[in-house]
């Protein structure tokens, strides 16, 4: 299997070149790119918000889909307490691409620290993830969501706070 990462998906990018921010393709269109270009099976991943993404990712050429962001306010998961409340605060609606926390190109809600320290946040995984650490651990203690890594896709705002079973079987019901 091959699995198919868009620039919409949250968290750390699955990129072979750190230095490099990958280009915006939309989920389908880079499935349809791969499905070209190779004979195995596909998992697609990054922007399945909805239903309607996962039906689309489907038909594009996928065997199957990864959720992700819309698993991070699940009843299982652990995210923490600041971080479930970013998702579903309704101020926060951008998300940046940024290397800010760890080195490493990553999608995130914006907040303080994306918004001062991404324009000259250096490629330097995993250093900058160590160096970060300790204030994104006092910050998450102290429920501040404006220094921690809020990991979101561009679908954020579809999250929900519900069991897992109930939030996949709703991405699910388009298959």
């Amino acid at each position: 299997m091959l699995a198919v990462q868009a620039s919409a998906a949250g968290g750390h990018s699955g990129t072979f070149a750190p230095e490099r921010v990958p280009a915006p393709v939309p989920l389908t269109e880079l499935l349809g790119r791969v499905r070209a270009a190779v004979s195995l099976p596909l998992v697609a991943a990054g922007g399945l918000a909805g239903p309607g993404d996962v039906a689309g990712a489907l038909r594009a050429g996928a065997e199957a889909v990864m959720a992700g962001t819309a698993l991070l306010r699940a009843d299982e998961a652990g995210t923490s307490l600041p971080h479930r409340a970013a998702l579903a605060d309704p101020v926060r609606r951008r998300t940046v691409v940024t290397r800010a926390f760890t080195g490493r190109p990553a999608r995130a809600l914006a907040n303080r620290f994306t918004d001062r320290h991404s324009g000259h946040a250096p490629s330097g995984y995993p250093a900058l993830h160590h160096l970060t650490r300790p204030m994104r651990q006092a910050a998450a203690a102290a429920d501040d969501p404006e220094l921690i890594h809020l990991w979101a896709g561009t679908g954020h705002r579809d999250a929900t706070a519900a069991p897992a079973a109930r939030i996949l079987a709703r991405l699910a019901s388009q298959v």
